[in-house]
């Protein structure tokens, strides 16, 4: 009877949920992350074309258009000067500039927005050109560095930026002596995330530079003040979660960020390149928007930036509100009973 009675005080119903909730998580971890990165293909890449000759450049965009799998969105575009300036906008990810007088055409690349599609857009150009008896030269308008493996540094800071945010709002809200934040409570919680997020967005802009790493060319400020506003916008919406619904926010935290934020970010292989599902939601999470941003400023001149931050201050700005008022009206609810017992009181008295 001792083991029994043991058990049952191990095992409540709390416990067990707990843990139904890490084993629910751990399968929808492997299913995110299998169901994401198992298969990469490109589709519908936003791609140009360009000609001097008007029907030539139709006649290859009709063509490309019609590929298998429907890898590419072409569009035909006006010249060279055009493709590589909304190739730096972020507007399209390559061009193929058709030669009608020669054999040999010009792909244009941005191996800095992700060298894996970089790689398959070359591939699918000599293939298409060989088909055409053409042979097919490759221009990176905007390479990665060379300390940059595969591109990857971009996301790998900003995967690190995120593990800080709801790392450091896990502690607070777990660590020894603390509770269920009053709005005092919650407003300093928030302020501590504040200083958190400015060190560790400089912190992290000085190992990627020049000074340490040199992983990532671009502005160090930029990319500190990026830092900043993702680790401040994880740490936010997870104290909100926290508040919400206890210790299991730190689980849907986790849920959100790295379950389905990670894989959906576009780091390892570029968003064109993902399953529909984890491209729609990519650019919506903390981990998406901050990669984006991080390699515009890294290799785009920061163009193409403001939905990406505007998704990151939505997070934050969501995440301050639900904490402080939760935090206010807990502590509403809880001031209306205090008043009301010692109203009972006085009656009964």
């Amino acid at each position: 009877m001792k083991f029994a009675d043991e058990f049952k005080n191990a095992v409540t119903p709390r416990a067990a949920l707990l843990v139904i909730g890490v084993l629910a998580l751990q399968l929808l971890f492997i299913a995110s992350y299998v169901g994401a990165l198992h298969n990469p293909k490109p589709k519908d890449v936003p791609f140009g074309v360009v000609s001097p000759v008007p029907a030539a450049a139709q006649q290859a965009e009709q063509q490309l258009s019609k590929l298998p799998g429907s890898p590419l969105d072409p569009r035909v575009v006006a010249d060279e000067r055009t493709a590589r300036r909304q190739i730096l906008d972020r507007k399209i990810d390559g061009a193929l500039i058709v030669d009608p007088r020669g054999s040999k055409d010009t792909l244009l690349v941005a191996s800095g927005g992700g060298t894996v599609l970089a790689k398959a857009l070359e591939t699918l150009a000599t293939e298409v050109d060989g088909m055409e008896k053409r042979t097919v030269r490759t221009i990176d308008v905007a390479p990665a560095s060379s300390r940059d493996f595969d591109g990857l540094s971009s996301f790998y800071l900003v995967v690190g930026w995120c593990v800080g945010g709801y790392l450091c709002a896990s502690i607070m809200s777990i660590s020894a002596g603390s509770r269920r934040a009053s709005p005092q409570r919650a407003a300093i919680r928030i302020g501590a995330m504040a200083l958190v997020a400015i060190v560790g967005g400089l912190g992290g802009s000085l190992i990627v530079g020049d000074a340490i790493l040199g992983a990532l060319p671009g502005s160090f400020w930029a990319l500190a003040g990026l830092g900043a506003l993702v680790t401040f916008s994880v740490g936010t919406i997870t104290l909100a979660l926290e508040e919400l619904t206890g210790v299991v926010g730190i689980g849907l935290a986790v849920l959100l960020i790295v379950v389905a934020g990670n894989p959906s970010a576009g780091g390892a292989f570029p968003l064109p390149m993902l399953p529909p599902f984890w491209h729609a939601i990519g650019p919506w999470l903390p981990p998406g928007a901050g990669t984006w941003v991080a390699r515009s400023i890294a290799y785009f001149h920061g163009n193409d930036v403001t939905k990406s931050l505007l998704v990151l201050s939505a997070w934050a700005v969501l995440g301050i509100v639900v904490t402080l008022l939760v935090a206010g009206l807990r502590e509403k609810k809880r001031d209306g009973r205090t008043r009301g017992g010692r109203a009972h009181v006085g009656v009964a008295s």
